[in-house]
């Protein structure tokens, strides 16, 4: 059984020393809600210039990219630019040459981060804490959200799905960024929002695991935190 969990607000020294902290990126270096405002931002802008109701166009616009991403056979990943292109043209029989450019302006400029995600990822690594991301999504995107909030230089190593072919919970995404960190599962903290996904997959290879919100909370998760700045007293560093 595993030990040592604790439920934020926390004031807990770990006796482990942890060196390497892996971050999923949305919902919790990424705010979820702002980047579906992102996608409504694009849609509206489209539906205006096309004579499309806004709402109509977006739930379409939504559901095709549902079933784009549950099209997939088990973990194996689907790109998500793939699934944008397919929802844009469900809405559009032939769309603006530039929509992609004006899809990720979009969201460049809606997503906001979680509530000291930043501040907690520049202390972690100015304390010598060695920091890698775990996360289904494409490279490219998961570059562009790092350099908008400014952390992109913060993280040594970068496992995205696209990367690997697979979505978490698979073993080779946890087991990329370990090789890639020259990591020690025991001393090495994994940060997700999806018990399933994130807590259960990393668990299953020792990684040490912290379940940011109700949705990554169970038997599997060493940390339960509702606020991200809890990490630091986890890892032993005075927040």
């Amino acid at each position: 059984e595993r030990t040592g969990k604790q439920r934020s607000p926390i004031h807990y020294m770990s006796e482990t020393n942890y060196q390497t902290v892996f971050w999923d990126i949305g919902g919790v270096i990424v705010e979820l809600t702002s980047i579906r405002t992102g996608y409504a931002r694009f849609i509206d802008e489209l539906a205006t210039e096309h004579g499309l109701d806004p709402d109509d166009a977006l739930e379409r616009w939504k559901t095709a990219l549902g079933d784009h991403f549950r099209g997939r056979e088990g973990n194996t990943y689907r790109l998500a630019r793939e699934g944008y292109a397919k929802a844009t043209e469900a809405l559009l029989d032939d769309p603006p040459s530039d929509w992609q450019s004006r899809f990720n302006t979009a969201i460049d400029e809606a997503i906001r981060p979680e509530d000291g995600a930043v501040e907690t990822i520049r202390t972690l690594s100015a304390s010598g804490i060695r920091l890698a991301i775990v996360s289904d999504v494409d490279t490219p995107e998961a570059d562009r959200m790092l350099g908008e909030f400014g952390v992109r230089d913060h993280f040594e190593h970068v496992t995205t799905s696209e990367a690997i072919g697979y979505t978490k919970p698979d073993d080779r995404m946890f087991q990329d960024a370990i090789e890639g960190m020259d990591a020690d599962p025991e001393q090495t903290l994994m940060i997700g929002d999806r018990y399933d996904h994130d807590i259960a997959g990393a668990a299953e290879l020792g990684i040490q695991t912290v379940g940011y919100g109700k949705d990554a909370w169970g038997p599997k998760a060493d940390y339960e935190i509702d606020e991200i700045r809890a990490v630091l007293d986890i890892v032993g560093i005075d927040s």
